[in-house]
């Protein structure tokens, strides 16, 4: 017969501070590059919103601004 582990106690997962309301930023612009750059993890990738804490919608603005300022060479694509 196997032995079943007892099932451990989960608490609740504890909700990220919304960066964008805490400082009151209604839009996202993609020439703000120090805001950007904490959404962007040290190789380049783009930070989940699991992690960031930002709502679906703010991580599409997010992205797409992201994306704009690489293209036009505020941001690179990645560091070495």
């Amino acid at each position: 017969m196997a032995r079943t582990q007892p099932q451990r106690q989960q608490r609740p997962a504890k909700k990220k501070e919304d960066f964008f309301k805490a400082n009151k930023i209604t839009y996202i612009d993609y020439k703000d590059v120090e805001m950007l750059q904490r959404f962007v993890s040290e190789r380049g990738k783009l930070r989940s919103a699991r992690v960031t804490g930002v709502n679906p919608q703010q991580q599409r603005l997010l992205a797409k601004a992201i994306k704009n300022a690489r293209e036009m060479a505020l941001m690179p694509y990645t560091n070495r």
